[in-house]
């Protein structure tokens, strides 16, 4: 008792000198700025990266107590330092620092495929077909119907017919069937989380990746018709699809076996190797028009589950992620759109919410269709509300098929996932502390987690 009444003044202290360093750091910076205002280039950019590596894993520990995850405290940051809010970081140094997102990615993906050891997908892989069946449905019906019904509060959708209206309508469906491979892979690596909840979302979040593409490019070829009349159905976007889809895991697979060889005869220098594949391979990939996550989520896969490096990839990575994580989650943040937000967020608001009551209820239809232990069926559904970087890039892909939306669709579009951007993470490292899952709750003794029943 007199150890836990020691270490309240000692975590305590280390809060409040945390906050006067975050401070500090903050008034220096904007000192900089005021001295030498306009600073842009590369001495910028790189003291840009700087600041928000130390403000956001400051900002991290001091949210840390309230519970809410390290992501929240990296976003924060971001946002208190970007062009909406102090203006310590410009438009054109946080677009010159989005570059890390190639990296960042490449990491998550990697990570996520070798998470996914083979015997512990067959466990429980009834009940993730059974959730992503009844998530894709019911998400994607239900946010169809609730986007037309609205579509009078919409500003760009004013002026469209109605069969354009549910052409638009049916893009957005397939939008909030999206989910953020990125925000669960860093919960996961921050709160260190392992156990049933962790493996289904997991699974759940790295498998509808290749549902929610398929289904936009099915979904772009069959509202064109409704959104540009006298337009005709094309099979052409299928046509990509499959050999983006196919070309992608088949790439994947050789680029696994290669990792897998270099682990076992240099295994040295990985993070030259990630950088290279972060920077170098993303760029060839997206040139060539294959699907880099999906890509680097299957090289992952194939070294875990098809040799004997899958623990040594994982640890590295890992390793790598710590620092790149920070950057990428406190540009996010940096990037975020307030004025925009702020001017829809009642339209933001009512899908956000409404996606996240559907998800939800999805999980537990799901869950009893599946016959999950009732950890699963109580929290499921926790890790599947956050959005980012995909459901933008869906966003743009969309608009870029239709024009005539201009950029009032892209502009909800970041507004929605801005909203579940922020709330997500806070849902999911919520659900891994009350299924015990996470490092501290466990050290703490909480009750094992019981896994899935299987059929």
């Amino acid at each position: 008792m007199s150890a836990a009444r020691d270490a309240r003044p000692r975590r305590l202290s280390q809060h409040l000198t945390h906050a006067v360093v975050l401070l500090l750091l903050f008034a220096v910076l904007y000192a900089g700025t005021q001295a030498v205002p306009g600073l842009n280039g590369p001495a910028a950019t790189i003291a840009a990266a700087g600041f928000l590596l130390l403000a956001g894993t400051l900002a991290s520990e001091l949210v840390e107590p309230l519970g809410l995850p390290h992501l929240s405290g990296y976003i924060l940051a971001g946002v208190l330092a970007g062009p909406h809010v102090l203006h310590l970081v410009d438009h054109h140094t946080v677009n010159e620092l989005s570059g890390v997102n190639a990296l960042a990615l490449a990491l998550i993906a990697l990570a996520g495929g070798a998470e996914l050891k083979l015997e512990m997908v067959r466990k429980v892989l009834k009940s993730i077909a059974i959730h992503l069946l009844m998530q894709t449905v019911l998400v994607f019906i239900g946010l169809t119907a609730i986007f037309y019904a609205v579509r009078s509060w919409i500003p760009f959708m004013a002026e469209l017919s109605t069969s354009a209206a549910a052409g638009v309508a049916v893009l957005w469906g397939v939008l909030a069937v999206s989910r953020s491979p990125s925000a669960t892979l860093g919960i996961l690596s921050q709160t260190r989380a392992s156990g049933p909840l962790a493996m289904h979302t997991l699974a759940f979040v790295m498998t509808s990746d290749i549902v929610v593409i398929t289904m936009a490019a099915c979904s772009i070829s069959a509202v064109r018709p409704l959104i540009e009349p006298g337009s005709s159905m094309s099979l052409r976007e299928l046509e990509v699809l499959g050999h983006e889809l196919l070309g992608s895991i088949a790439i994947g697979t050789t680029l696994g076996l290669a990792l897998a060889a270099y682990l076992r005869i240099v295994g040295r220098q990985l993070i030259l190797v990630f950088v290279a594949l972060g920077f170098g391979a993303t760029e060839v990939l997206r040139y060539l028009r294959f699907d880099a996550l999906l890509v680097f989520m299957t090289a992952g896969f194939v070294v875990m589950n098809l040799s004997k490096q899958g623990e040594k990839l994982l640890h590295a990575v890992e390793d790598a992620a710590s620092l790149v994580f920070v950057l990428f989650f406190a540009t996010a943040g940096a990037h975020l759109d307030l004025p925009l937000l702020r001017d829809l967020w009642p339209v933001a608001l009512l899908l956000g919410v409404s996606r996240a009551l559907i998800t939800w209820g999805a999980g537990r239809i799901s869950s009893h269709m599946a016959g999950d232990s009732p950890l699963i069926t109580r929290w499921a559904s926790a890790g599947l509300v956050s959005q980012a970087g995909l459901s933008i890039g869906l966003g743009l892909v969309m608009e870029r098929a239709f024009p005539s939306l201009g950029s009032g669709f892209r502009a909800l579009v970041v507004a929605c996932v801005a909203f579940n951007e922020v709330v997500g993470p806070i849902l999911f490292k919520l659900a891994l502390d009350r299924a015990g899952e996470t490092a501290v709750e466990a050290s703490r003794g909480a009750p094992a987690s019981q896994a899935p029943s299987t059929p």
